[in-house]
């Protein structure tokens, strides 16, 4: 069985803005699911804080470029896979940055999850690490 290997990510930091991060995410939300949502969601508050390293804001910074970058791996318009690559970038990174990771911010991730979710998809995050 031969082995994905996770693609170079830190090659799409130049694509991450904080406005295609909101346009991007309100787009797929529903498609990608709650637990891409709040991971993408806590790397974004994780990256405005200035308890983080420059060397993990750059992580997150990649990460959050390759999920905005319509060009990866696994191009977001196939059904069902599209956003799994972008998914595993994320998770990644999180589980770095993870002990940086304030309670605060992780509240304000999953209350915007109430946005496109309801209580039933919200509760699938609870194993995300």
């Amino acid at each position: 069985m031969r082995v994905m290997e996770m693609p170079d990510f830190m090659n799409y930091a130049n694509k991450f803005s904080s406005s295609e991060f909101v346009e991007k995410i309100s787009r797929i939300a529903k498609r990608a699911g709650a637990k891409l949502v709040y991971a993408a969601f806590i790397l974004f508050y994780t990256l405005q804080s200035d308890k983080v390293s420059a060397k993990d804001k750059a992580l997150i910074i990649g990460a959050l470029g390759y999920m905005i970058s319509p060009l990866d791996a696994i191009p977001d318009a196939i059904p069902i896979v599209g956003l799994s690559d972008d998914l595993g970038v994320l998770l990644f990174v999180l589980k770095k940055v993870w002990g940086d990771v304030d309670p605060e911010i992780k509240a304000k991730a999953k209350e915007k999850l109430s946005k496109w979710f309801d209580d039933d998809e919200i509760s699938e995050i609870d194993d995300l690490i």
